[in-house]
């Protein structure tokens, strides 16, 4: 199994971070290559489109809106893994500044360990270079 992942720290508060990433719907409010996100099942399950037209399916595993954080699994995608695995969190570092950490663990299918961490690590990464983006950090 592989794993990987990234942190940002930001001038933000905790909690005005949460409430723009902590809901399970809220990719597209941040994530500029998830334009689209769809709830079903009662909301723990998100159909994502990615900016290429690609579907992404996701469930919810675990929500701690007290500890800011969430997990959640993917059940279809056009990625070369299986078992994937993977939590958003977010921190106070203190009452203006906040750590967020998303990692993710997973079992590369179709494509080398290697191949597949630069990939998670490369949208995490980009991912949270985002957020700071969207949040004017």
């Amino acid at each position: 199994m592989a794993t990987t992942a990234a942190t940002i720290d930001l001038p933000v508060p905790a909690h005005q971070v949460w409430q723009l990433i902590g809901g399970f719907d809220a990719l597209p409010d941040w994530l500029p290559y998830i334009p689209e996100s769809e709830l079903g099942e009662g909301g723990r399950v998100r159909s994502l489109t990615n900016d290429e037209g690609g579907v992404i399916v996701e469930r919810l595993e675990k929500f701690d809106n007290d500890a800011r954080t969430y997990t959640y699994s993917i059940l279809q995608a056009p990625f070369p893994i299986t078992g994937y695995r993977s939590t958003l969190a977010v921190h106070a570092v203190s009452e203006a500044q906040s750590r967020v950490d998303w990692s993710g663990t997973f079992t590369p299918a179709g494509a080398s360990e290697e191949e597949a961490v630069t990939l998670f690590h490369g949208i995490y990464t980009e991912g949270l270079a985002a957020l700071k983006d969207t949040l004017g950090a």
